[in-house]
């Protein structure tokens, strides 16, 4: 829907209630970054592989696999 604004220029304005009743919910969302933050406070090395180690863990559908740009065998 176009709307007018009181400066004389249009705002678009998308409705998504219909696609987020559609959208299946993460079963795993991302951490918060306060919550990262505070999880690695005080330690002396933080890797980079330490903040994907998680996401390694989870094994995908063999019919999946071709749809994704990584795989980890």
């Amino acid at each position: 829907m176009v709307v007018p604004k009181e400066n004389g220029k249009i705002q678009v304005c998308v409705d998504y209630q219909k696609l987020n009743a559609a959208t299946v919910t993460d079963a795993f969302p991302l951490p918060f970054t306060d919550g990262v933050s505070d999880a690695v406070a005080g330690h002396e090395v933080y890797s980079f592989l330490d903040g994907f180690s998680g996401y390694n863990q989870i094994r995908m559908h063999l019919d999946d696999q071709e749809k994704t740009a990584l795989i980890i065998e």
